[in-house]
């Protein structure tokens, strides 16, 4: 998150919050209790987040009442919406979740290593680690967390911003596309995978620019 949106929103002076996800099954009703903070900020917030937590961010935004404190949402590479199903994600979080459970968190990461680009390699060498013996409940709690289905996207009005990668199989274009279409006043910026090994700010500026142009304008 850091890396990803701290970036773009610095440029713009405001100050990036990335709460640490709680371990273990808990992981979702974390990004649910840091968003429930956001009510009582005395200035404007946005929120969001990438994967599950834009899952999580837009369906929390779907229950606020307007008026509130929240003025848009900042939205990376959403992978479902609605029952996660069959959803590519959902299927690699099981997949790793049973890898883990069989021989542990650095066997599974040693596979993933094995047919994994560099940089995707190095991510996830800094993430799984940290989650130690959560991370197979985390990885099942995330694919088994609903999505906002289409009723519930079209009840955001707030302006949003939707980061997606043209080539990415995880987190299908096709699915960002769907939000963007859904959201009254959502646009859709993208990038490549290429480019988001290379940066992972392209996707927070992608959002962000999203987020303006939904806002202001072109």
């Amino acid at each position: 998150m850091r890396r990803a949106f701290g970036p773009p929103l610095e440029a713009l002076g405001i100050e990036l919050i990335a709460p640490a996800p709680r371990r273990g099954a808990d992981v979702v009703a974390g990004y649910r209790a840091a968003l429930d903070a956001v009510v009582e900020a005395p200035e404007p917030v946005l929120v969001g987040g990438i994967s599950l937590g834009a899952h999580v961010a837009a369906s929390w935004a779907a229950t606020q009442p307007a008026g509130g404190p929240v003025c848009g949402l900042l939205l990376a590479l959403p992978a479902w919406s609605g029952p996660s199903g069959a959803a590519p994600a959902a299927l690699a979080a099981l997949a790793t979740a049973a890898q883990v459970r069989a021989g542990g968190v650095a066997a599974a990461l040693a596979a993933a290593r094995a047919g994994s680009p560099p940089w995707l390699a190095a991510e996830l060498g800094r993430a799984w680690p940290r989650y130690g013996d959560g991370l197979a409940s985390a990885l099942e709690a995330a694919a088994a967390e609903p999505g906002p289905d289409p009723a519930t996207l079209r009840t955001v009005t707030l302006p949003v911003g939707i980061a997606g990668l043209v080539d990415d199989p995880v987190h299908p274009l096709a699915e960002a596309q769907r939000w963007q279409r859904l959201m009254p006043r959502a646009e859709l910026l993208t990038a490549s995978l290429t480019a988001f090994g290379a940066d992972p700010a392209v996707i927070g500026r992608a959002a962000v620019l999203g987020w303006l142009r939904a806002s202001y304008g072109d």
